[in-house]
């Protein structure tokens, strides 16, 4: 833990973009309980097994599971054909998957290199789902398994509620920072500062809502990603019948008042979101389902589809222009976008 009284950044720390060099992804395995995945478990572990595989042809890949589902999870990789000598397996006991949520956000020393874990307390995204103790926990135990200084922001966040370049910028929504259910006791200003103090950031800059069916209320990664420190990828809705379609829309006007440091424009690109994923007789009548839920890895990209050809096509296509040098490894997430989120949303970078 951090005695020193100074935040992260008063000693030197940042956030490093998703596009710098990183150590490993992390993942939280999918849990036995049923209430997580009813009927559609095995699925669910195979779509991971997947994911984690081709993550591990680039980098090390480390999972938080129960030990006693360890041997299980080999045998799952094992078949999947991932690289088994990058896979690491840690023994944190998780309540559900959603690791960009509940797992720790790293933090890298300017000078001495030095990576840090900060936790952010975690409320299953306003007390919608629980039980989440054990996620609430990630975060302190990875720290310790790492033997890693862990900073204590005393504040709810969630990874997939904010978006950082290299250049000290942030991108996030008030649909969900300004939640009462995250923090009725701060402010905008109180939480902005705190996003300062623990991320080295200097510019918050704000959207409005999120897409429908997302439970998070808005996570940015649905919305807007950054490609490098110049570039936007923004989700666009051309369906006038659909209701993200003003959400997108008004979005992406806002974005147009951001600038980058010396004053310029970045360049924005509008990618279609897929068209609507219906899940009948599902608890979501509409599926969160959004392209730029990317996650960038050393040497490549694992961007998520949905079993729409051309819309699939198309996305791969843009965002294979936009990462020019990197791998792009197209994912079918149908399995795990029906309880609310895909790839970025379950990993969470551990910078080099």
């Amino acid at each position: 833990m951090n005695d020193s009284g100074l935040s992260p950044a008063a000693q030197g720390y940042r956030m490093p973009a998703e596009w710098e060099p990183q150590e490993a992804i992390w993942f939280s395995w999918p849990s036995d309980d049923p209430g997580n995945w009813p009927d559609t478990v095995e699925q669910v572990e195979a779509v991971f097994a997947e994911i984690a595989s081709a993550a591990s042809r680039f980098e090390t890949v480390r999972i938080n599971a129960p030990g006693e589902s360890h041997a299980k999870i080999e045998r799952a990789l094992a078949a999947a054909d991932a690289t088994l000598d990058r896979i690491e397996l840690y023994p944190h006991p998780n309540n559900d998957v959603w690791c960009r949520d509940h797992g720790p956000i790293f933090v890298k020393h300017a000078e001495s290199g030095e990576i840090a874990a900060t936790n952010w307390g975690f409320n299953g995204w306003g007390d919608k789902f629980g039980p989440y103790d054990l996620d609430d926990q990630i975060p302190t135990r990875t720290a310790e398994a790492l033997g890693i200084t862990c900073f204590d922001a005393g504040m709810i966040l969630e990874g997939g509620s904010i978006e950082i370049n290299s250049l000290g910028q942030l991108l996030t929504t008030e649909a969900v920072l300004l939640n009462p259910n995250r923090n009725p006791d701060l402010s905008r200003e109180e939480i902005e500062t705190r996003l300062r103090d623990y991320f080295g950031v200097k510019e918050i800059f704000w959207l409005g809502q999120g897409i429908e069916g997302d439970d998070t209320d808005g996570h940015i990664d649905d919305l807007a990603r950054f490609v490098n420190d110049t570039t936007i990828v923004i989700s666009q809705e051309r369906d006038a019948k659909s209701g993200n379609q003003r959400i997108l829309d008004e979005n992406f006007e806002r974005l147009q008042d951001f600038r980058l440091p010396g004053g310029s424009r970045p360049e924005i690109i509008r990618l279609d979101m897929p068209e609507v994923c219906h899940a009948p007789a599902w608890r979501l009548p509409v599926l969160p389902a959004s392209y730029v839920n990317f996650l960038i890895l050393n040497d490549a990209v694992l961007v998520p589809v949905f079993g729409q050809e051309k819309r699939d096509r198309e996305a791969v296509g843009v965002l294979g222009e936009l990462f020019g040098g990197r791998e792009i490894v197209p994912i079918n997430v149908l399995d795990i976008v029906k309880e609310g989120g895909a790839i970025h949303c379950i990993s969470q970078q551990q910078p080099a």
